[in-house]
């Protein structure tokens, strides 16, 4: 989550099951969040033991696949609404319906307001705004689509988007989380806090897409194998697909250069940040060592700044930051980010800034963004500073106006050339960060963009936060995230046939039967029955049943008189009659 938190302190092992306040302590954003992030991990544990897998409530199972063949144009499948459960995570395929507006001047004189006219009068309003001859709008699709789907962001122009042509290929749900600021999200900034005060809290999003899936990828060969063969081969494509491929530690230790600065820290401080942080690790380019990247922060990657406008590779921002700590200079790296980008996951080259019009609130970069980046306003476009730079491992003071020079960065070696203005992987040995801060990325890693570690760094210790053994080594830690989710939903075999793999589950609940006459009848009579054997029982003394026949002392008593539930029972067998 690139978040301005202090650090994640949630701990599943530890089997904490609340966070409790105490009186006249500090608040911390770090027990808030625990708090969440334990009742979240309770319902969906307990969602995905009750469920399974996955899975939908019967009469309202989302995410029905219909296939969509349109001859020469693209290929389309419809999303069928409702919700559905994957690993616990609830996600919904509803799409929204727009509301009623208010019908534009005279249009209530022109139309007839039956219940309808409201939404008669307000297209009508619209036709006519698109001019003469113009037709009314086209309603709203109920259903989502592969083409619209509101986190797919697909593209028809780009062949790995479209849906395979040949048959068969299975259709799959694929489900994450991601964080949503007010940087995209202009709605959750509280207006009447002021434009100079910064955003309050984030959120966190539930991400679907339905994707296509080739046969071939799952190993099978048939046409139509049966269901159980095809979600067994899929579970085993899935886990190998969620599994992280890569493994990070973290330590400090103290730099070479720590006497440059002797005043700023204790002397003996392995960590040599004046302030507290937490740096987050982030793959840039996936694959092996041999191309994978990656990019640091010291803010989890929280410093962003909307972007009003884009001009070739001008940039008009609407702010330039709070404070010198959290503005841009000359020689930052920035990634240019908007929902689609997100939402694909597919990374574009790191852009520098280049120069700085304070007063127009604008930067000059190095490159226009990768196309189809930043270019469309409701995509809420902002700019992610990231605080690596070529060569550089000592920090640079925000607010000093220095960044190291070209000539400087070559005098410390080749180790810190960026690649698509991210760092290379290198595997096996420790990278230096800033100030102390070190990294080491284990051997035969498989890197996915977006896989990212938080490391927390503390004046108070002088150190890192981060799990040690016995011996207090670093040990190898897997990503922190994103944690994929999949579920099946159909076997496309052709235009017609679609086998649906999805599954549903009836509710627990079920209505209270209602007592009919003759089970009040039964009732009366089992009970009048119990309360006849308890005074017989009563008046003939032990030893004897209730006809006053001999019994056997070591032998136990049977009652004469049945259960409620028996007497029910027999009523049903036999009739009321």
């Amino acid at each position: 989550m690139h978040a301005d938190l202090s650090r994640i302190t949630h701990r599943p092992e530890r089997h904490y099951s609340a966070v409790v306040a105490q009186q006249g302590r500090v608040q911390l954003d770090a027990d808030a969040n625990e708090q969440i992030a334990i009742q979240l991990f309770q319902a969906r544990t307990l969602a995905a033991d009750l469920i399974g897998q996955h899975g939908g409530p019967q009469g309202a199972t989302g995410f029905k696949i219909t296939m969509q063949g349109r001859g020469r144009e693209l290929d389309d499948l419809t999303i069928g609404g409702g919700r559905y459960y994957v690993d616990g995570i609830l996600c919904e395929a509803t799409r929204p319906q727009p509301g009623v507006p208010v019908p534009s001047h005279g249009a209530a004189d022109d139309h007839a307001t039956d219940g309808q006219g409201s939404t008669e009068g307000a297209a009508g309003a619209a036709g006519r705004a698109g001019g003469e001859g113009a037709g009314e709008p086209d309603a709203t699709p109920t259903t989502w689509t592969y083409w619209d789907q509101p986190d797919g962001f697909r593209d028809p122009e780009r062949p790995g988007d479209r849906l395979p042509s040949a048959f068969p290929y299975l259709v799959y749900l694929k489900v994450w989380e991601r964080l949503v600021t007010a940087a995209e999200d202009p709605a959750l900034r509280e207006v009447a806090l002021g434009s100079a005060l910064p955003d309050t809290a984030a959120r966190t999003k539930v991400v679907w897409q339905v994707l296509p899936l080739p046969a071939s990828a799952l190993g099978l060969t048939e046409h139509t194998p049966p269901v159980a063969e095809i979600r067994k081969a899929f579970t085993a494509w899935a886990r190998k697909a969620a599994a992280p491929g890569s493994r990070l530690a973290a330590r400090s230790e103290r730099p070479d250069h720590a006497d440059d600065e002797p005043c700023l820290v204790a002397p003996d401080a392995r960590y040599r940040g004046p302030e507290n942080q937490l740096y987050r690790i982030e793959v840039h380019d996936p694959g092996s060592a041999q191309d994978a990247t990656f990019k640091w922060s010291r803010e989890n990657g929280s410093v962003t700044f909307p972007v009003d406008e884009l001009d070739g590779t001008w940039v008009e921002l609407a702010t330039l930051g709070g404070d010198d700590k959290l503005d841009l200079n000359v020689g930052d790296r920035v990634e240019f980010v908007d929902t689609a980008y997100t939402s694909r996951g597919e990374p574009a080259p790191l852009l520098r800034v280049e120069e700085l019009d304070l007063p127009g609130r604008r930067v000059r970069l190095s490159d226009e963004p990768a196309p189809g980046v930043g270019r469309r306003p409701e995509l809420h476009p902002f700019l992610r500073r990231w605080d690596h730079h070529q060569g550089s491992h000592k920090t640079v003071r925000r607010g000093s106006g220095h960044l190291p020079a070209p000539a400087e960065s070559r005098a410390r070696g080749t180790a810190g050339r960026l690649k698509h203005g991210a760092l290379p992987v290198r595997e096996g040995e420790w990278l230096p960060l800033e100030d102390g801060v070190e990294v080491y990325f284990a051997p035969d890693g498989d890197y996915r963009t977006g896989d990212h570690w938080l490391v927390p760094a503390r004046t108070a210790t002088g150190g890192v936060e981060w799990p040690t053994d016995a011996a207090r080594r670093p040990l190898l830690e897997h990503p922190s995230g994103i944690a994929v989710h999949f579920a099946p939903l159909a076997w496309v075999a052709g235009e017609q046939a679609e086998p649906d793999l999805r599954q549903a589950f009836r509710p627990l609940a079920a209505d209270v039967p209602a007592a009919d006459d003759a089970a009040l009848a039964a009732e009366a009579e089992a009970r009048a029955e119990e309360e006849a054997g308890s005074a017989a029982d009563g008046s003939s003394g032990a030893g004897y049943d209730a006809k006053g026949a001999g019994h056997d002392p070591a032998q136990p008593v049977r009652s004469r008189s049945q259960t409620t539930a028996e007497a029910e029972a027999a009523v049903d067998e036999g009739g009321a009659g």
